[in-house]
C-alpha cells in the first residue's frame, strides 16, 4: 500500500502534464480557412451621372411698374392666372413739387398767349367783316389761336398726368400695372402701401409682380466638369423631385453651358433640360429642389461580376477562380462597362466560374 501511493501520485502528475499538453496543442492549432466564391451572373449595367438642381418655368417674367409712387392696391395674389393685359396693381403718385411747380407755371404761361390770340383773332375777324384786312391775315390769326390752344391743353394734360398718372387722350393709365404675358402669378414681393420705383434706363424698378408660364417647365441643374465631356444634347434624363417620392419625370437634355463656373472649390457647368409633359403627371410647382440620373452608357444583357472580386497587379485585372476544392487559379479578365459596383466580364471566365472572394486587409 505504501508503494501504491507514491505510483498514483506520479501517473497523476504525469496525467495532468499530457492533458496540458494536448490543450495547449488544441489551442494553437489554426483552423482551416474556408474562402466564400461567387459567380458571375447575367444583368443590366447603366453608368450614369447625377446632376443636382430645381424645377422651374422656362420663362418668368417680372412685371415692374411704369411709374414712381406707393401700392395703392392690389387685384391678384399668388397662384392666380392672368392673361396679357390683365390688372395687377394701381399705383397712387406722389407728384414731384418742382415738376408740378413748373407744369402749373406752364399752364398759365399758356393760358395768358391762348387768352391773347383768341382776342387777336376776334379782332381780325372784325376787321375783316369790315374789309379793312385781308383774308390771309385772319387765316394767320386764326392758326396762331388754334397754337396757342393747344398748347394749352397740352400743359393742361400734363398737370393731370403728374398728379393722377393718365390724361383723357390715354386708354389705360400710366398707373395701373398690367401683365405682359399670359400665365400664373408665382410670387408678389410687395404690399399695399409700399413704395415702388418705375423701370427706366438708370433703374431695373421694383418688382411687383413674378408671372410664369406653369405649362413650359425645365430642369436646371450643374454637373461636375469630369461627367460633362460625356454629354451630349438630346439625352434622357429621369428625374426625381425631392417632394415627390413616387413621381418618375422624363426630360431632354438641350442644353449644356460653355463655361463652367467654380463651386466650393470644384468646376461645374450648367445644363438645362425640358421636362415631358405628362397629362395625368404630379403638380409641379416652380422651384421644387431635383436630382437628374443622366445616362452615359448601358449594356443589357451582360456577364457581370462585383467589382470587388477584381484583383490587380499593375493596369492588368485578374480573379482567383476555384478548380478544386477550395483551391484556387489565377485567371486573367478582360473587362467592359463598369457602374462602380458591377462590371461587365468580356472574356476569362464563364458563367460557371466559382470566384474567389479576396481577403481585404482590415475586415
Amino acid at each position: 500500500m505504501k508503494k501504491l501511493v507514491p505510483i498514483l501520485f506520479v501517473a497523476a502528475i504525469l496525467g495532468g502534464f499530457t492533458w496540458t499538453l494536448r490543450f495547449l496543442y488544441e489551442r494553437s492549432r489554426v483552423p482551416d480557412v474556408v474562402h466564400e466564391t461567387e459567380s458571375p451572373a447575367v444583368t443590366d449595367i447603366v453608368r450614369k451621372t447625377v446632376a443636382t438642381g430645381a424645377i422651374v418655368p422656362r420663362e418668368e417674367i417680372d412685371i415692374k411698374p411704369r411709374v414712381s409712387g406707393v401700392i395703392e392696391a392690389l387685384h391678384v395674389e399668388p397662384g392666380r392666372h392672368v392673361k396679357k393685359g390683365d390688372l395687377i396693381a394701381k399705383i397712387r403718385l406722389i407728384p414731384n413739387v418742382v415738376s408740378l411747380n413748373q407744369a402749373e407755371s406752364s399752364r398759365k404761361s399758356a393760358q395768358i398767349a391762348s387768352e391773347n390770340a383768341k382776342l387777336e383773332f376776334e379782332r381780325l375777324d372784325a376787321l375783316y367783316a369790315q374789309h379793312a384786312v385781308s383774308r390771309e391775315e385772319l387765316e394767320r390769326g386764326r392758326t396762331t389761336f388754334s397754337l396757342r390752344k393747344e398748347e394749352l391743353q397740352a400743359a393742361q394734360r400734363n398737370i393731370q398726368l403728374l398728379k393722377e398718372g393718365a390724361s383723357g387722350r390715354t386708354d389705360r393709365a400710366s398707373t395701373e400695372v398690367t401683365s405682359t404675358v399670359d400665365g400664373m402669378v408665382l410670387a408678389l414681393p410687395v404690399k399695399v402701401g409700399a413704395s415702388v420705383i418705375e423701370s427706366n434706363t438708370f433703374n431695373e424698378g421694383t418688382t411687383i409682380a413674378t408671372v410664369a408660364d406653369m405649362s413650359d417647365m425645365i430642369f436646371l441643374g450643374k454637373v461636375d466638369e469630369s461627367d460633362v465631356g460625356k454629354l451630349r444634347e438630346g439625352m434622357q434624363l429621369h428625374i426625381k423631385v425631392g417632394a415627390l417620392e413616387e413621381a418618375a419625370i422624363a426630360g431632354k437634355l438641350e442644353y449644356i453651358s460653355p463655361k463652367g463656373v467654380t463651386r466650393e472649390g470644384a468646376i461645374e457647368f450648367e445644363i438645362r433640360a425640358a421636362i415631358e409633359p405628362q397629362a395625368d403627371g404630379p403638380l409641379l410647382r416652380a422651384g421644387y429642389s431635383a436630382n437628374a440620373d443622366i445616362v452615359l452608357d448601358r449594356r443589357d444583357k451582360v456577364l457581370a461580376i462585383p467589382e470587388n472580386l477584381l484583383q490587380f497587379e499593375g493596369d492588368a485585372a485578374f480573379v482567383e477562380v476555384e478548380v478544386g476544392p477550395q483551391k484556387f487559379e489565377r485567371r486573367a479578365v478582360e473587362l467592359g462597362l463598369s457602374d462602380g459596383i458591377k462590371v461587365e466580364v468580356r472574356g476569362g471566365v464563364d458563367g460557371e466560374a466559382r470566384i474567389k472572394r479576396p481577403e481585404r486587409r482590415g475586415a
